[in-house]
């Protein structure tokens, strides 16, 4: 399970951005009370976009999908039946994370059930959408994670962090997976290790924060682009035309900068990466050729409503701009002292 406040000395993150910060993050949108809880994100083709609410700070709301629109208005997309039908009593709340599209317009949805239940009862899910651009069905694709992470959809493949891998590795253990996108009711192996799904594997550590794989993106050169959460590094693995792996390797580290490495997305543009630093409240700039600098950081926040960063659990790129989930959910040792409503979309503006 997480860590405990209580089992860890207080270790504020401080004083880790040297660099200066090109730009500071203003309020996107505030949300409505149904929102106490953030996480991914999905950018649409019309400009809006998606956004995972699994309300963790309060869980007596309904766990949903919002959606925000091209011209920045908050409507509800998609309210998770609760319980879930067919699901085992505990487990049928869908926790909703990292969720990306495919080209046909289905969703995959990482379903994180890990502060439920440890062993190996998360679960990644098919959104089937209709004409109608709503959600008409969902599927199983595969049950048995540990912690159902970040996703990305490539090349005709769905892509998964898996956090962690086996409970209680030291060093902690986690992976990347990858399914067809009709995979349907498939039962992860035991151990999961074992699993063919698994294609690039990952060791961690520290042990303050035991998430390993996290945030995920493709780079314009069909490069996978992996951040290790508390480790605070980036690796990267190439592919050969057949989609196997050829190589995995530490691409950057920035000790005392970069921090964690939570959600991140790739402005194919300028091959950059934008990385949520969600314990130092900060989106970091991973460059090209290696380089780590700071997009936006702040301090602790009390007055949500200002739009500043707020533990920041993701940083996709829309535009000329980079929205950041504030996931709000504190735990030990972060900038981010205390969740306060209302729950708020940070946006910083990019230089062109």
């Amino acid at each position: 399970m997480f860590p405990s406040a209580a089992s860890i000395a207080p270790l504020l993150v401080t004083g880790l951005a040297p660099d200066q910060p090109e730009a500071a993050a203003e309020a996107l949108a505030v949300l409505p009370d149904c929102c106490n809880t953030t996480d991914g994100m999905c950018l649409l083709p019309d400009g809006s976009f998606l956004m995972s609410v699994p309300n963790f700070n309060d869980e007596s709301a309904p766990p949903l999908l919002i959606r925000v629109t091209a011209d920045n208005r908050v409507e509800k997309f998609f309210e998770f039946p609760t319980p879930y039908p067919g699901l085992p009593a505990g487990l049928d709340r869908i926790r909703p994370m990292g969720i990306c599209r495919g080209p046909n317009g289905d969703l995959y949805l990482a379903d994180m059930q890990y502060m439920v239940d440890p062993y190996y009862k998360s679960r990644l899910w098919r959104l089937e959408v209709g004409a109608d651009g709503r959600v008409a069905n969902m599927a199983l694709m595969a049950n048995g994670l540990g912690v159902a992470n970040g996703t990305a959809f490539h090349d005709g493949w769905v892509y998964i962090t898996e956090s962690v891998m086996e409970e209680g590795s030291h060093p902690l253990k986690s992976c990347v997976m990858r399914f067809r996108p009709d995979e349907t009711d498939v039962q992860l192996a035991d151990p999961l290790e074992s699993d063919p799904h698994i294609i690039t594997t990952y060791t961690s550590s520290l042990d303050l924060w035991r998430f390993g794989a996290d945030g995920i993106c493709f780079n314009s050169r069909g490069e996978l682009l992996v951040g290790l959460f508390g480790e605070g590094e980036i690796w990267k693995a190439t592919f050969d035309a057949a989609g196997n792996v050829t190589s995995n390797t530490l691409f950057a580290k920035a000790p005392g900068l970069l921090v964690n490495c939570d959600g991140m997305s790739c402005d194919r543009r300028t091959d950059k990466i934008y990385i949520a630093d969600s314990a130092s409240n900060a989106i970091r700039i991973l460059w090209p050729d290696g380089k780590i600098s700071t997009l936006g950081v702040n301090g602790d926040v009390i007055d949500t409503r200002s739009g500043l960063l707020d533990q920041p659990c993701e940083a996709m790129v829309r535009g000329d701009t980079v929205v950041v989930s504030n996931m709000d959910w504190p735990f030990p040792a972060m900038v981010n002292s205390a969740h306060y409503m209302p729950a708020v979309i940070s946006v910083l503006r990019l230089e062109r």
